[in-house]
């Protein structure tokens, strides 16, 4: 008891410590100021994300579905006709009639918005990932003294040539399968009675923490072995870090969720410098 103890504070002074590091926000400001292509990356995410696909799940939340639902009401009122009040017929046909009008809203905008959202935002996610580095290399922050801020080795060097070539696509394969195996776990998790919500959270917020460091470490060409031994080494740290971008996904809906997380994430993964 005394042992579990012992390692429980500090894992949890490593947790505050990731937590505390996400949430500085504040720096994306500094940064944005002394970059202006990544100024404009994170602007056209809170562009996508934050306005266009929020607004437009905002919009048929708040406008149309109440509008279908004043057009094609679901109880009829005592000024309407009792031609239109026959329950029989009426109710159920408004009810069909508004489900599919809202369904129709999903197929042929909310979806292909979603998914436009998606790969979009994971390519602009590389690109801040560069301007970041870049700006990180103009402030005279080499790789290794980036990389000791969280106590990292520094990586060896890769072979050259077309070995250098098919151990980073190895590695690359290896990282998604990894990724989505893990993510199916998780999922499987979730649905575990009592405690499988708490595993949810800590799994995914150990997932997108190390999904934030993976662009930083692709950049370093730090190796796999690498990057797994210092992840399980620092897991609590890494629970914390990733903690933030996975909050939403206990209070909203799948869908606002991913807006939420789109729009956090460039700014969590600021912080990994």
């Amino acid at each position: 008891m005394e042992s579990l103890a012992s390692q429980a504070k500090p894992a949890a002074v490593l947790w505050l410590a990731g937590f505390l590091q996400a949430a500085r926000l504040h720096r994306v400001v500094s940064f944005c100021a002394s970059s202006r292509p990544l100024s404009v990356r994170i602007s056209q995410c809170f562009l996508l994300n934050g306005f266009i696909y929020l607004g437009s799940l905002l919009t048929l939340k708040s406008v149309v579905i109440p509008i279908l639902s004043w057009i094609l009401p679901e109880e009829c009122s005592p000024l309407q006709g009792q031609h239109l009040c026959d329950r029989t017929v009426a109710v159920p046909t408004y009810s069909f009639l508004r489900s599919v009008l809202i369904q129709i809203f999903y197929v042929f905008w909310f979806y292909p918005l979603y998914i436009f959202s998606f790969v979009l935002s994971t390519l602009w996610y590389n690109d801040i990932a560069k301007h970041a580095l870049d700006v990180v290399k103009n402030k005279s922050l080499d790789a290794t003294k980036a990389l000791d801020a969280h106590t990292i080795s520094e990586s060896m060097e890769r072979p050259e040539g077309f070995d250098g070539v098919a151990i980073g696509i190895g590695e690359q394969v290896y990282s998604i399968l990894l990724l989505t195996i893990f993510f199916i776990e998780v999922t499987v998790i979730g649905y575990i009675p009592y405690f499988g919500k708490a595993m949810n959270f800590l799994l995914l917020s150990l997932m997108y923490a190390y999904y934030c460091f993976e662009y930083k470490w692709n950049f370093f060409a730090v190796s796999l072995n690498e990057r797994l031994d210092f992840f399980e080494s620092n897991w609590a740290f890494f629970a914390g870090f990733g903690s933030p971008c996975v909050l939403p996904i206990f209070f909203f809906s799948p869908l606002t969720s991913y807006g939420v997380m789109a729009v956090l994430y460039p700014l969590v993964w600021r912080n990994t410098h």
